[in-house]
């Protein structure tokens, strides 16, 4: 990352990056917070499973008044030089979902960082719209408690609870540090090629290893290559249900199932619903 931000050589990458967020680039975390009931839950859904998308700070959310709830941020490493920039496109992005999620009214009470003011930051102040303290004891960004309560429209409890348990499967067996850069690998060739029924044989080409060697790797991580499959197709299949423009039979074939039957009995399999239950509006 250190690297990066050097060869970029731009001061706020952070806040420009941070503003580009948009809940579709959350994947299945972005699909579990659209469906939940309140933007309270939402942001709840994001804290639980925050690691599952890179996020290199440890959040937690907090009431700090009755008036008052913060998302709070702390560094997992101890690197202060690289601080502003998570902190920067963490809350920029935080802000950017939450707009999308309630309306662009949503505004800010005030951010508080733990790090000096930098030379930029008129820009913190243009993007928030709110007072930007530095120097302060914490990382965090205060919003109106009454937000939380503000209903979603995308509102799908069985999509949620789905989405949910799909974003569970992704942390490590124990509950802890996400899957392994493997696992990892191994899901974005599995995106990549769900219409062609990938096998073991092709993703370990894919990724110039053997099957043995794959094999040996995932179970290392704790994982079976069938089990990773069938999430990135649940997943992908959550997706496009709630999505809406597609058939029952046109998902299934985006999956890599030929017949629609074979898809419904799957993926009763793989959430313990029908599909058209995953699209049917809240009522």
């Amino acid at each position: 990352m250190r690297r990066a931000l050097a060869a970029l050589d731009v001061p706020d990458a952070g806040l420009l990056i941070g503003r580009q967020g948009t809940i579709g680039g959350f994947g299945l975390l972005g699909l579990a917070m659209m469906t939940s009931r309140t933007l309270g839950e939402a942001m709840l859904a994001g804290i639980t499973h925050h690691k599952i998308c890179g996020c290199l700070l440890d959040l937690n959310f907090e009431a700090v008044s009755e008036r008052e709830a913060a998302l709070v941020a702390w560094p997992q490493f101890g690197d202060t030089e690289l601080l502003p920039f998570f902190c920067e496109e963490l809350f920029a992005s935080c802000l950017m979902i939450a707009r999308e999620l309630v309306g662009p009214e949503l505004r800010p009470l005030r951010v508080e960082l733990t790090y000096p003011e930098p030379r930029y930051a008129h820009e913190y102040a243009q993007l928030f719209d709110c007072e930007i303290r530095f120097g302060m004891p914490q990382n965090r960004l205060l919003i109106d408690a009454q937000w939380l309560a503000r209903p979603l429209p995308g509102f799908n409890p069985l999509t949620a609870r789905q989405a949910l348990a799909l974003c569970a499967q992704q942390r490590t067996p124990d509950g802890g540090e996400p899957h392994q850069e493997i696992v990892a690998a191994v899901e974005r060739l599995l995106r990549c090629q769900l219409r062609q029924q990938p096998r073991l044989y092709d993703v370990a080409r894919g990724l110039n290893l053997s099957e043995r060697s794959l094999r040996r790797k995932l179970a290392e991580s704790g994982r079976i290559f069938r089990e990773i499959h069938d999430r990135v197709r649940a997943e992908r299949a959550l997706q496009l249900l709630q999505a809406g423009s597609l058939s029952v039979a046109e998902i299934g074939s985006e999956v890599g199932f030929s017949d629609p039957r074979e898809f419904r009995r799957a993926f009763k399999r793989w959430t313990g619903m029908a599909p058209q239950d995953a699209r049917q509006p809240a009522g």
